[in-house]
């Protein structure tokens, strides 16, 4: 069964489009937790045990019955999932959940501690790098690994609305990967985060280098460099990783 979040009225714990597949003895995804959701996963399985739909849409009030005090109303949406559905079902269930597209260049320590945390979150990733050889075995479901050399030829292919995020193990080829998100962005205007891991100093280098290449001060604003929330000490990877994709999202809410 999959249950989703048809429609919020007021305060709930998930937005709409939020799902959880419920199988007999198996559990995917969440639409907020507590009594809500021990409810639904319990209608869930009784569609499942009789093998029908009687009820698709049901509407859940927020209050003293669910022990929940969140004030809203949720209305859960039930439907019966076979092997026949199973095309295009993570295409509509990421466009119902609006994943957030981001482009992360690099797989060194950051990069893979970005992906773990970026692979349990709402995204679709797309992960580059020139060396072939970097990418673990496994992955994310939300995470394509891609080799392209040269790396920065993968820019123009990115998804409308990507959030880009630089660091390879080359600074050349960071340079020239923020040098294509620019004039991407000068074409087209639809990359709204564009990211580039480094110092200030280096950030100082790369606008001199950007400027000589013939990009404005208007365009060159456009990159974020540093990256990351400020404020959160500390360099190791999975400090920088925790960093960096809080400021992924706090620049998708904004």
């Amino acid at each position: 069964m999959l249950v989703s979040v048809d429609r919020v009225q007021g305060s709930g714990p998930r937005e709409t489009g939020a799902w959880m597949a419920v199988c007999a003895d198996r559990l995917f995804g969440t639409i907020g937790g507590g009594q809500l959701e021990f409810d639904a996963i319990a209608r869930a399985r009784e569609f499942l045990r009789a093998g029908a739909v009687s009820e698709e849409l049901r509407r859940y009030a927020l209050g003293p019955s669910l022990g929940q005090c969140c004030g809203g109303v949720v209305h859960l949406r039930y439907e019966w999932l076979d092997e026949g559905q199973a095309d295009g079902l993570r295409e509509r269930l990421a466009h119902e959940e609006r994943l957030m597209p981001v482009a992360l260049f690099g797989g060194g320590h950051v990069g893979r501690a970005i992906i773990e945390l970026l692979g349990r979150l709402p995204a679709e990733v797309i992960w580059v790098d020139s060396r072939d050889e970097i990418f673990p075995a496994t992955l994310p479901d939300n995470v394509d690994a891609e080799h392209s050399d040269p790396v920065q030829s993968t820019v123009q292919d990115l998804k409308p609305g990507s959030h880009v995020l630089i660091m390879s193990f080359s600074h050349a080829e960071d340079l020239d990967v923020v040098a294509a998100c620019l004039r991407r962005q000068r074409e087209r205007g639809d990359l709204p985060y564009i990211g580039l891991i480094g110092s200030k100093s280096k950030w100082a280098t790369f606008r001199h280098r950007l400027e000589a290449r013939g990009f404005s001060e208007a365009e060159l604003a456009h990159v974020t460099c540093p990256i990351g929330v400020p404020g959160i000490g500390g360099k190791q990877p999975e400090v920088i990783a925790i960093a960096v994709v809080a400021q992924l999202l706090q620049q998708r809410a904004g």
